[in-house]
């Protein structure tokens, strides 16, 4: 078909350049315009489609996630009675399977339709930029990717492929998948695909999926029937609310979240409600369908699948709520008395795994004293010497100033459970505030196939100046407690000074509270000895077994001794909560709760939902919008509305959303397809270049977004990139085995071979594979050798950005080199 044309119109206008080179485009209106104008608009033009694509894609894995997220009801025996079932709930989709199925379906959906839709589009005859693009993605994913992921992880956390034998498949393949695309064009029949060879490419996909699932099941390696789902849900059962619907926590959790807090906050419950949404939704299991629906979204300004906090809240959960994970049980060693902490996933460790930590997040020291002990104590297997590290960090206090800095290495030995450490202080002798520094513990790189840290990896040391009597109040200005707590505890601090022998008397008083009625009234003295810095004051309370509302009483202190000064809480108000409003109170925050994880949902949605989502910028929640929210949103909001009409997932399963999607996605990929071609017909691009460079960049640029967000917020590197792998070969057996397909099939009944020219392709392929064997050679070593921090991501800052640089380099060097051949620069006889 010719590529050129004249305008046939009576005004004088310029050759019709490129006319002939797409399906549907170009426009008979362009005729008349310059090649540097069609050029712009056409890059402009590719840049919205790539756009358009994201968002309808986002909509098209939150079908798949409706879909692989079903579950079936189980009966288990109950652990705790005999006799007794519980009815649990497990997914029907195994994740490995999901992931190369309909997750790279959907991930890898623009590539393989522009790969059909070009098969189709040309009367069954080969083209270059679906090939180009599939070849072109794989290049990016594996190296941009790759690259991204290594230097997104802040130094020195690492981040390690868990399912590593199905890592190890899929890599296979992944590697294997292109090899096999150069055998097939280059070697066994050259520049001609036979029937045969289209079938085995195809029937390939599923041999990836059953081998993937069969490694993930340690069928290679053990007889050991993989129970670590069923089992989680046996130990934590769900609940549900009054209406039967399960909810994404326990109850028991949130109480204890609510503890942990601080009943005495002055925050809302609508407050505490998200903060507590925040600690689940950061906890949560995410799979990568919602990383990739993560990506897209950033890109356009929509809905965050996290909980974005106001400024206000976000302080106070990172100074309050982060640091102390509620997914805890505590256990209590009898020697000596020691607490530690055990987190549920630990129950299913590896037994010879040690776990340290620090006996406790935070130590006090008086000046004086000039040392302060802090203890790290080990769980899990005992039997083995550890080697770990104490680093002091300044706080409000100066290393050399106020105390002497540590940064050493300190032995465990085997069978020692915990080992005290000394941090020396220095004591000026002049008066200051209290100040505060930090002491983190990690393991050297050697220790870590040994032993890993828990969840106090951090200390917190406060010096309290001693050289003034200081200032004595109350803690919090408000304290609550349940009617039935017995004892209401109210906690009395001297701060700046700890000097001397001093006293401050307390007395009760009467607010709705009647005293001798609701709780015993009290008037007496307390006294810090020198050096003391705490007491408790116990007042008991009334639980008279009547429903009343909420009643008050203060707590004042008065009349301090010994050169003391009331400080800035000198009157505290404690509140009785009637035991039903309590339960009412926390039922409430429940229910606000599950609202806030269900707008996180993407398996909920109703068409009224999705147009409310569409029209507003981050999905409605204005307060924590950012600039570029709105950026993304106004330039995507034609495709919004657009693809808001597509049903939602909560019809017919997702499988209605499934299938209207992917036709949204087919169609605009074959506009993009005609935009491509022509945009590297103007520049003088060929089709080739343009499919590895434009083409695979801008499909892949939301998975990029998807790897980053999953890099730095998955505990395991399996969803940022043990998939890209998969999803690369996936590319190959579906993307370029079923158009095969059909069009040998087609071929084969006109008795006519498929002719697929190697030429371009077939050198990308090589200088890829190359390129490929080179990447996965050092994701190996980073995996195994210390200098990298013995993880696929992450790492020590030098060796890191090294790697990153490498990938970086690789990527460069493979478009470099097509590019040259494609243009007769590098001799290739295919």
């Amino acid at each position: 078909m010719s590529t050129e044309s004249y305008n046939s119109t009576t005004v004088s206008c310029q050759r019709f350049k490129c006319s002939g080179r797409g399906l549907i485009l170009p426009f008979g209106i362009e005729a008349c315009m310059s090649i540097q104008l069609r050029a712009v608009l056409y890059f402009i033009f590719l840049l919205y489609l790539f756009l358009g694509i994201a968002i309808i894609a986002d909509i098209f894995m939150s079908a798949i996630e409706t879909i692989t997220s079903r579950k079936q009801k189980i009966r288990y025996p109950d652990p705790g009675e005999k006799d007794k079932y519980l009815t649990v709930e497990v997914r029907l989709w195994n994740d490995t399977v999901a992931n190369l199925t309909l997750m790279a379906l959907g991930s890898s959906s623009p590539e393989i339709l522009l790969s059909i839709i070009e098969i189709v589009g040309n009367r069954f005859e080969a083209g270059e930029l679906g090939p180009g693009t599939i070849v072109g993605s794989a290049a990016y994913n594996l190296l941009m990717i790759s690259a991204i992921c290594i230097a997104s992880i802040n130094a020195p956390e690492t981040r390690r492929i868990k399912l590593y034998n199905v890592f190890l498949v899929t890599s296979f393949f992944g590697f294997f998948a292109y090899i096999w695309l150069f055998i097939v064009l280059s070697v066994i029949s050259k520049d001609v695909v036979e029937l045969w060879e289209a079938v085995v490419t195809f029937l390939m996909f599923p041999l990836v999926v059953i081998l993937a699932y069969l490694a993930e099941k340690n069928c290679f390696l053990s007889k050991k029937i993989e129970m670590e789902e069923e089992e989680k849900l046996i130990i934590t059962p769900p609940e549900t609310d009054a209406a039967g619907i399960p909810r994404s926590f326990h109850k028991d959790e949130l109480l204890q979240f609510l503890r942990d807090l601080g009943q005495s906050s002055n925050l809302s419950i609508e407050d505490k409600a998200q903060l507590f949404a925040a600690k689940l939704s950061e906890n949560m299991h995410r799979s990568r369908m919602q990383y990739r629906i993560q990506g897209a979204r950033m890109l356009t300004g929509g809905k965050s699948l996290f909980v974005n906090l106001p400024d206000k809240l976000q302080e106070i959960y990172q100074r309050a709520v982060k640091p102390q994970p509620f997914d805890t049980i505590s256990t209590d060693h009898k020697a000596g008395g020691r607490k530690g902490t055990l987190t549920r996933n630990d129950i299913d460790e590896d037994p010879q795994m040690a776990t340290l930590e620090f006996a406790s997040s935070s130590y006090a020291v008086l000046e004086r004293e000039q040392r302060v002990t802090v203890e790290v104590v080990r769980h899990g297997f005992t039997k083995s010497v550890v080697h770990f590290r104490l680093d002091t960090i300044d706080g409000t206090a100066t290393a050399g100033e106020d105390y002497i800095k540590l940064s050493e290495e300190f032995v465990m030995e085997s069978g020692q459970q915990e080992k005290k450490i000394t941090i020396h202080v220095i004591d000026d002798n002049q008066w200051e505030p209290d100040e505060t520094f930090f002491v983190k513990l990690s393991l050297p790189e050697s220790e870590e196939n040994r032993a890993k840290v828990g969840s106090k990896t951090v200390a917190l040391v406060t010096i309290i100046n001693d050289d003034e009597p200081g200032y004595i109040h109350f803690e919090e200005p408000i304290n609550l407690v349940k009617e039935s707590v017995g004892k209401a505890e109210i906690k009395v601090a001297r701060v700046n000074g700890a000097d001397g022998r001093v006293s401050v008397h307390y007395r009760t008083k009467d607010i709705e509270a009647v005293a001798t009625r609701d709780y015993e009234p009290a008037d007496s003295e307390l006294v810090f000895e020198h050096g003391e810095i705490s007491k408790i004051i116990a007042i008991p309370i009334m639980n008279d077994l009547d429903a009343e509302k909420d009643e008050t009483f203060a707590v004042e202190l008065y009349n301090p001794t010994g050169g003391a000064t009331i400080g800035k809480h000198g009157r505290t108000v404690v509140t009785i909560i009637n035991d039903d409003n309590y339960i009412t109170m926390a039922n409430k925050m429940a229910s606000l709760v599950q609202v806030d994880m269900d707008k996180l949902s993407v398996t909920k949605t109703t068409w009224g939902q999705q147009f409310k989502d569409a029209m507003t910028v981050n999905g409605g929640d204005l307060e924590t919008a950012k600039f570029v929210h709105y950026v993304g949103h106004t330039f995507s909001f034609f495709w919004k509305i657009l693809f808001a009409f597509v049903p939602p997932t909560s019809i017919a399963g997702g499988w209605l959303t499934f299938f209207v999607s992917l036709l949204f996605i087919a169609i605009l990929t074959a506009v993009v397809g005609d935009v491509a071609a022509i945009f590297g017909c103007l520049v003088g691009l060929k089709d080739s270049i343009t499919a590895i460079s434009f083409v695979a960049l801008g499909t892949s640029l939301p998975d990029t977004f998807a790897s980053m967000i999953a890099a730095k917020n998955s505990k395991t590197a399996d969803d940022a990139i043990g998939n890209v792998t998969g999803s690369n070969s996936v590319n190959v057996f579906l993307g370029l085995g079923l158009p095969w397909l059909v069009a040998a099939v087609y071929w084969e009944s006109k008795n006519l071979p498929f002719t697929v020219k190697a030429g371009d392709l077939s050198f990308s392929v090589l200088v890829f594979s190359c390129s490929c064997i080179i990447g996965m050679i050092l994701l190996t070593l980073r995996r195994f050798l210390g200098v990298f921090g013995k993880a696929e991501l992450g790492g020590p800052t030098i060796p890191k950005y090294a790697c990153s640089i490498f990938f970086v380099f690789l990527w460069i060097c493979y478009l470099t080199l097509s590019g040259l051949q494609a243009y007769g620069h590098i001799y290739w006889a295919a």
